[in-house]
């Protein structure tokens, strides 16, 4: 029933005071609405909620296409073509922006409700726009194997440098989130990296990554021999174990030491923390002797971030890599298993069992 002007009823709750506009977006184009503007009650409309399930999903798929490798600019002539009107490259930045608290949700996330036997650490240079210079920046990036054989990303962060006290500081954040139950790290061999490894995870096991090891071997040697030392050191790297190992070591290193002096003197240095995963049973070592799981992992990235090139500042490296990883790892995580870990626990329980027979003989 029509109610007169400023009647007031027990019904009416309510009363109008004017309307303002607003501007709805929908694929044939913008209209504007003349919403009431409603005092001491409540007004909706049907209409307005369809309008507004569907204006977020056209803002997820705007952040999808942005994490995804679309530049801001084709996005917005994207929804030019959809809409009819043209959302500007900063509005599409400003939508990313609603995902930055679910990041960083995820980046801080508790990780003490499980183990992590083994670690693998890498990172990336990436171009980041700061103080009105462009500045090259490293994000560092860590991978574990939890103890029921899934891959999970364990966090990343946006160090200065790939320092050790970059390294240090990324560390120190895994332990306050709870990583435990770490027995091997693989990583390549920088100063810093390695150094902090051994600050923060003191008798840890660490596995320098071989991809890197054979290429430091091969810049050392002379053209004319690198194939043939390629096939050598990669048989030593592949032996059955350490004793073949070593012994495949000195015959090498006798051949070549005068045909390739710094090459010999990288590989026999290096020999010890190359083939650290010859302490583990077979089936483990193929996929902890290197980084390249990560590796592919930002080959994945790489290939988004050159459609962005220069990030606008170190906020929107965390957003885009951050969406990038934790969709990654929720494919690892629910996909399939990516180690048995059944016979790594058990060789570790006979490892643990003799060193305890050692000391009670020793005693």
């Amino acid at each position: 029933m029509a109610k007169e002007p400023y009647e007031r009823t027990e019904e009416r709750q309510g009363h109008r005071n004017g309307s303002y506009r607003r501007q709805l977006t929908t694929r044939v184009g913008s209209i504007t609405l003349h919403v009431p503007r409603i005092r001491d009650g409540n007004f909706s409309t049907e209409m307005f909620l369809r309008y507004q399930r569907s204006e977020q999903a056209l803002l997820l798929a705007l952040m999808e296409m942005v994490v995804n490798g679309v530049s801001t600019r084709k996005v917005s002539q994207i929804t030019e073509e959809l809409c009819g009107t043209k959302f500007s490259k900063s509005t599409v930045s400003e939508l990313c922006k609603n995902l930055d608290p679910i990041i960083e949700a995820w980046i801080n996330r508790p990780l003490s409700d499980d183990q992590y036997p083994f670690l693998l650490v890498d990172a990336m240079y990436l171009k980041v726009r700061e103080d009105g210079r462009v500045r090259s920046r490293g994000v560092m990036i860590a991978v574990g194997i939890n103890a029921d054989g899934y891959r999970e990303v364990l966090g990343m962060m946006v160090g200065d440098t790939e320092s050790e006290s970059s390294w240090s500081e990324f560390f120190s954040r895994l332990k306050d989130r709870g990583l435990n139950g770490v027995d091997i790290i693989t990583s390549d061999d920088h100063r810093g990296l390695v150094r902090a490894i051994r600050q923060y995870f003191q008798g840890v096991t660490w596995q320098r990554c071989q991809t890197h090891f054979m290429k430091n071997i091969l810049d050392a040697t002379p053209n004319s021999l690198k194939d043939e030392v390629h096939s050598h050191v990669q048989a030593i790297l592949e032996a059955p174990d350490e004793e073949t190992a070593r012994m495949l070591l000195g015959k090498t290193t006798s051949f070549y030491e005068d045909k390739a002096p710094k090459a010999m003197s990288i590989l026999e240095s290096g020999f010890d923390d190359a083939s650290a995963v010859l302490v583990l049973p077979d089936k483990y070592r193929k996929r902890l002797r290197t980084t390249n799981s990560i590796e592919r992992l930002n080959e994945e990235i790489r290939r988004r971030e050159r459609v962005i090139r220069i990030f606008p500042n170190r906020e929107s490296v965390i957003r885009l890599l951050g969406a990038l990883l934790m969709e990654q790892d929720e494919k690892w995580t629910t996909g399939k298993k990516y180690s048995d870990m059944e016979e790594y626990f058990t060789w570790r329980e006979s490892q643990i069992l003799g060193q305890t027979h050692k000391v009670t003989r020793i005693f």
